[in-house]
């Protein structure tokens, strides 16, 4: 096990879908193993497979806090079943050190997926917690998107990228997101 490199926004890879698993093998294991300890090296709540340079569909969350016992999560092959509400809320990511800016969010949303012992799991997380942010964040790096592509004010974001010498936004990336801009307004 140990402590990987995290590839930086601009990186051809992080654009690329990833594979699914087809077997939690002990390469799978040890991926898991690499990406919870790079995660909590690099002072961060998820990583997903393609930040380190391997596309599969696999990442992992850590949402304890100081005060709190580890609590890490993995998800292998994971899909949002379900997805409701509005948010925005303040992201950043450890392939965009430094940079943080306002995107949209669901605020409920479901996901299956397998466990480090390949057995799937459904789990829930509402409310808009960061949880239920950390999933939909990992979640988008396994289909090449990323946070920025979700920004509330592209010219804002593009602000904090210049600032650390990130590449801009592509305006082609943007998604488009009416079910929740109508969410939103109606708050």
């Amino acid at each position: 096990m140990s402590v990987r490199n995290v590839l930086k926004y601009g990186t051809q890879s992080l654009r690329e879908p990833s594979k699914e698993v087809h077997k939690v093998s002990k390469k799978i294991s040890d991926l898991v193993h690499d990406l919870l300890e790079t995660m909590y090296a690099k002072n961060g709540v998820g990583l997903a497979a393609p930040q380190i340079g391997v596309n599969y569909r696999v990442f992992v969350i850590d949402v304890s806090s100081n005060d709190e016992p580890l609590h890490p999560l993995v998800f292998i092959n994971p899909k949002i079943i379900k997805k409701s509400g509005a948010i925005i809320s303040n992201e950043g990511c450890l392939s965009f050190p430094e940079a943080y800016t306002d995107v949209r969010r669901y605020k409920n949303v479901t996901v299956k997926a397998l466990d480090i012992n390949g057995r799937p799991f459904i789990m829930e997380a509402n409310g808009g917690t960061l949880l239920t942010r950390a999933i939909q964040h990992e979640f988008d790096h396994l289909d090449g998107i990323l946070f920025i592509d979700h920004c509330v004010n592209r010219f804002d974001a593009d602000g904090v990228l210049a600032k650390y010498d990130l590449p801009p936004i592509d305006p082609d990336k943007l998604i488009s997101e009416p079910e929740l801009e109508a969410e939103l307004n109606n708050d």
